[in-house]
C-alpha cells in the first residue's frame, strides 16, 4: 500500500499513527464497506464474498463480519431484501 501511494511504509505507519488509526483498522472498513455492498447490491454467495474480500473462506469471513457488525452476513442480505420487497 506505501508504494501506491509513493511513500515508505515507515511513513504510512506514522501517518496512520498520527491519525490514530493502524493500517488493519483501514483493510478492515475497507472490507467492511464492500462486503456490505456485495451483500445488499448482488447474489453473490458469501464464499465469492470472502475469496473477492481476499479471507481464506467463508467461515473466516463470517467471523470478521460479525465481530464488526455483531450480525452475520445472512442477516444483513435478509433486511436489504425485506427493504426491497
Amino acid at each position: 500500500m506505501a508504494a501506491a501511494l509513493h511513500v515508505g511504509a515507515r511513513t504510512l505507519r506514522r501517518r496512520l499513527r498520527a491519525e490514530g488509526r493502524t493500517y488493519q483498522q483501514v483493510v478492515d472498513e475497507v472490507r467492511l464497506q464492500l462486503a456490505i455492498k456485495y451483500l445488499t447490491d448482488t447474489d453473490m454467495t458469501q464464499e465469492h464474498i470472502a475469496c473477492r474480500l481476499n479471507f481464506s473462506g467463508a467461515a473466516n469471513f463470517r467471523r470478521a463480519f460479525r465481530r464488526w457488525t455483531g450480525k452475520a452476513p445472512s442477516q444483513i442480505r435478509a433486511v436489504s431484501r425485506h427493504r426491497m420487497s
